[in-house]
C-alpha cells in the first residue's frame, strides 16, 4: 500500500505565515558614510525586532558614494558626514533633508613600535605631519611635546588616508583648514583632496587596516575603529589650549559650544569648537532623505527615524558615539514629522 504523507494544517499555516512575512517585509536601502557604520549596523539590526515588517539594508561605501547613489535614485536614503553643498542639492528634483543622527570623533591614530601611550600633538604639528613636512617620529617638533615618551630614532612616518570620497576626510580637512593657513591654501577642505603624501585606502575600515599593518603609520578614523582595533589615539591641543583625547564627553562638549549657531537645516561644522573640554575634530553625521517620499517606504522610514531619536540614541555611547543634545531632538523630530508622502 502506498503511504501518503501530509503536513498538518497548523504547521502548514505557520510555515506559510513565516514565508509571507519574509516576502512581505518592506525593503529600504541606503548607502554612504563609513564613519557611523558601527552604530547604524547596530540600529538596523535592533530595529528588526521592533518592526519585523521592514528591513533596512545599508552599504558602507563612503559619504561621496552615498550622495551620488542617493542623487541617482538608486537608494531610498543616503548617509554623509559632510553636509551636501548647495550645488549638490540643486541636482535633486525635490528638497533633501539633512537629519542629524549622532555625533562622533575623528581620532588620529598611529602605530609606533614600542609606543602604546597617547601622544600629544598641536594643530600645527599635526598639519605638518599630514603635509609630509615632518617625516620621522623622533622629529624635535614631536619629541618636545612628548618628553616622557621614548620615540624610535629611525622610524619614518607613513601617512594613511582615504582614497575614496569621504565624509571623514571632509571633517578632518575642514579642521586642518581652520588651524593651518598653509593647509587651507595648498590643499583645502573636501570629501576628496589632493594629498601631498601617504597611502590611500577605502573606508574607515581600510585606513584602520593601513595603520594597524604598517609600523610608523598615522591615520584618521572614526574613534570606534581605533578603539576596536586597540590602536592608541592622539591627544590634540584644542582651541582653549588643552590637550584632549576623543571621547563621548569631549565630542558632546564640542557640540555644546556650537548649538546656538546651528542653522535650521542642521548643515554645520563643529570642528575646532570653543570650550575647555571640547575635542577639536568632532562632527554630526546625517541621514539624507527626500522631503516627499512614496507612502509605504516613507512611513516606515519616518517610524525608524523617530525610534532612532529616542531608543536609538541610548545605544550610541556604548559604541563611542555621542547622543544628540537633548535640546536638539525636538527640532530634528519636527523636521522628520515634516516628511510628506505621495
Amino acid at each position: 500500500m502506498k503511504t501518503i504523507s501530509f503536513v498538518p494544517f497548523a504547521v502548514y499555516t505557520f510555515v506559510l505565515l513565516i514565508s509571507t512575512q519574509a516576502v512581505g517585509a518592506q525593503l529600504i536601502s541606503g548607502a554612504g558614510a563609513s564613519f557611523p557604520y558601527p552604530l547604524y549596523s547596530k540600529w538596523f539590526s535592533e530595529y528588526r525586532h521592533v518592526d519585523k515588517s521592514v528591513k533596512i539594508n545599508y552599504q558602507s561605501i563612503g559619504s561621496g558614494g552615498g550622495i551620488r547613489q542617493f542623487l541617482k535614485g538608486t537608494t531610498d536614503f543616503g548617509a554623509s558626514d559632510a553636509p551636501m553643498k548647495d550645488k549638490e542639492l540643486a541636482k535633486s528634483k525635490q528638497p533633501i533633508l539633512h537629519i542629524p543622527t549622532t555625533m562622533g570623533a575623528v581620532a588620529v591614530t598611529y602605530n609606533i613600535p614600542g609606543v602604546k601611550t597617547s601622544l600629544k600633538l598641536t594643530p600645527d604639528v599635526l598639519a605638518q605631519i599630514f603635509m609630509g613636512k615632518i617625516k620621522t617620529w623622533n622629529d624635535p617638533a614631536i619629541a618636545n611635546l612628548n618628553p616622557q615618551v621614548k620615540l624610535p630614532e629611525k622610524q619614518y612616518i607613513v601617512v594613511a588616508r582615504r582614497s575614496d570620497g569621504s565624509g571623514t576626510t571632509y571633517i578632518f580637512t575642514d579642521y586642518l583648514s581652520k588651524i593651518s593657513s598653509a593647509w587651507k591654501e595648498k590643499i583645502g577642505t573636501g570629501k576628496s583632496v589632493k594629498w601631498p603624501t601617504g597611502l590611500g585606502a577605502k573606508g574607515n575600515e581600510g585606513v584602520t587596516g593601513l595603520v594597524k599593518n604598517n609600523p610608523g603609520a598615522i591615520g584618521y578614523v572614526e574613534l570606534t575603529y581605533a578603539l576596536s582595533n586597540q590602536l592608541p589615539v592622539v591627544a590634540l591641543k584644542n582651541k582653549a589650549g588643552k590637550f584632549v583625547v576623543p571621547s563621548v564627553s569631549s565630542v558632546s562638549a564640542a557640540a555644546d559650544g556650537q548649538l546656538k549657531e546651528l542653522p535650521s537645516d542642521f548643515r554645520a561644522s563643529i570642528t575646532n569648537a570653543s570650550g575647555q573640554n571640547a575635542y577639536p575634530v568632532a562632527a554630526f553625521t546625517y541621514l539624507l532623505v527626500h522631503q516627499h517620499m512614496p507612502k509605504e517606504k516613507g512611513q516606515k522610514l519616518v517610524q525608524f527615524l523617530k525610534w532612532a531619536m529616542a531608543d536609538g540614541q541610548k545605544m550610541a555611547p556604548a559604541l563611542m558615539y555621542a547622543p544628540l543634545p537633548k535640546s536638539l531632538i525636538p527640532k530634528v523630530m519636527k523636521k522628520v514629522e515634516g516628511i510628506s508622502f505621495k
